[in-house]
């Protein structure tokens, strides 16, 4: 998969996101919430396409093509069926059908576990997931430490003292090679903490610097939006962290966190849902292979906040 979302996807994301701020769609934080847990469970899509699925037709189980629905599963879409809109890879959109809206044609196989039962619980441990993405993160000049501390800090990042490197592996194929990029960012992690606990601290980290928290060194990377609220920063980073989390079945405390915004301020604050969903299909890359360079690699507005 390519790093680059093809321009016309990018502006549907970009529309969407100012047409659910002029509606007013998710303002209030329960039905905000809801889109959240929906994306979390919907991970055979990636998380655009499960926002997308969402707004739709909410009590989607399982989606495919009518294509795929005949060809893999020997079901037929019904006559009154409702098409949903997706976008799809190096395309415009696609249109997909959920399998309430499908009927088994003759000698159909009985549906398999995925399909009756897509949002089952998994075992909820990390496996490569945490070393990759620590070293995918160092083509953004971002270097992970570990050290124990206190229980209460689980992990923090900030940028850099200027001048220093990295040396990142470019490992697509052998013979691998090593690369000097500048070090632009320290992130730090407690490794007191499981496994799962510091990957769900590494992706809040990382979130505040893919969603412009921070400022950016190359502002075709991620946008500078270091100017916002920390509200705004803390609901952004949680709501990364635990899309990430739950997409690969990790139970993390984010949940628990954007639940207690929902008791405790019942508007959701004006955060940016593009900004999250390509923070998360991004980090969700770096969790499952080798990344390659970025590209003018410019440095732009630095922030010491």
């Amino acid at each position: 998969m390519t790093e680059h979302v093809p321009l016309d996807q990018d502006s549907a994301r970009t529309a969407l996101d100012e047409l659910f701020t002029l509606a007013r769609k998710y303002n209030s934080s329960d039905a905000y919430l809801e889109l959240l847990r929906f994306v979390g469970w919907f991970r055979f899509y990636s998380p655009f396409n499960a926002m997308l699925i969402y707004t739709q037709m909410p009590g989607a189980h399982f989606v495919c093509t009518a294509l795929r629905w005949r060809r893999d599963y020997q079901r037929e879409i019904k006559i009154d069926a409702r098409p949903i809109v997706i976008l799809q890879p190096m395309g415009p959109i696609l249109f997909v059908f959920d399998v309430s809206d499908t009927a088994p044609l003759p000698n159909a196989r009985p549906l398999p576990i995925r399909v009756e039962d897509p949002f089952q619980v998994r075992n909820g441990k990390i496996g490569g997931q945490l070393a990759l993405t620590i070293e995918n993160a160092k083509r953004d000049g971002v270097r992970v430490s570990e050290r124990a501390d206190g229980s209460q800090r689980a992990g923090s990042i900030q940028w850099a003292a200027a001048g220093q490197h990295l040396e990142f592996t470019i490992a697509k194929k052998p013979p691998s090679k090593s690369m000097q990029v500048p070090l632009w960012f320290e992130l730090l992690l407690n490794s007191s903490l499981s496994a799962e606990s510091r990957y769900g601290t590494l992706v809040h980290e990382l979130a505040h610097l893919y969603c412009g928290h921070l400022g950016t060194p190359n502002c075709r990377w991620w946008p500078d939006r270091q100017n916002l609220s920390r509200t705004v920063r803390e609901f952004e980073a949680e709501s990364v962290s635990y899309l990430v989390c739950a997409r690969l079945g990790i139970d993390t405390a984010s949940e628990e966190y954007l639940a207690g915004y929902v008791r405790q301020c019942p508007v959701t604050p004006p955060i940016s849902l593009d900004r999250v969903l390509k923070s998360v299909w991004l980090l969700e890359q770096m969790g499952r292979s080798h990344l390659g360079l970025r590209k003018r690699r410019l440095r732009g507005m630095r922030s010491e906040s």
